[in-house]
């Protein structure tokens, strides 16, 4: 099992793609308040369909809630800022995966709050900004799924 964590999320659909996502995966999705939404935004339960009410969803009313309510997690970063590839670690069962807002990233102190090898980035063009944030999301959780045997799957 793994957590998807994401700070400050703005965007309605990144979130119910992600919440769909989290639920496929069998993984946990925490949402670092303030949201640039509403939980029950019609545009985030449409991108989340029928998942909306069976994934595990918890909010956190701000980063040092979210670190309360989780002590002891191992927790991963990601961001363009990083330079250790996301396929690198070897992850466990319960690890934390750590995203920012769509517009404005992971701010920088929670970024450092982890030790450098567990601060992570997904490859892309030299030319390039960034990547949508549920396309993100996405790799890095299959990653780790695929890592850990792809447990709990069906097919």
């Amino acid at each position: 099992m793994l957590t998807i964590v994401l700070v400050y999320p703005e965007i309605p659909p990144n979130t119910g793609n992600i919440m769909r996502l989290a639920r496929n995966t069998g993984a946990h999705l925490h949402l670092i308040e303030p949201l640039g939404f509403a939980l029950d935004d019609s545009r985030m339960r449409r991108a989340g369909l029928d998942y909306y009410d069976q994934a595990h969803v918890r909010t956190h009313g701000d980063w040092d809630s979210y670190l309360a309510a989780c002590p002891g997690a191992r927790r991963f970063t990601f961001s363009t800022k990083a330079s250790r590839l996301y396929t690198e670690p070897e992850y466990q069962s319960g690890d934390h995966l750590i995203f920012g807002s769509e517009t404005r990233g992971l701010p920088d102190d929670i970024r450092r709050s982890v030790i450098d090898d567990q601060q992570l980035t997904l490859p892309m063009m030299a030319d390039s900004r960034s990547l949508n944030l549920s396309n993100c999301v996405a790799i890095a959780t299959y990653e780790v799924w695929r890592q850990l045997g792809f447990d709990g799957r069906v097919s």
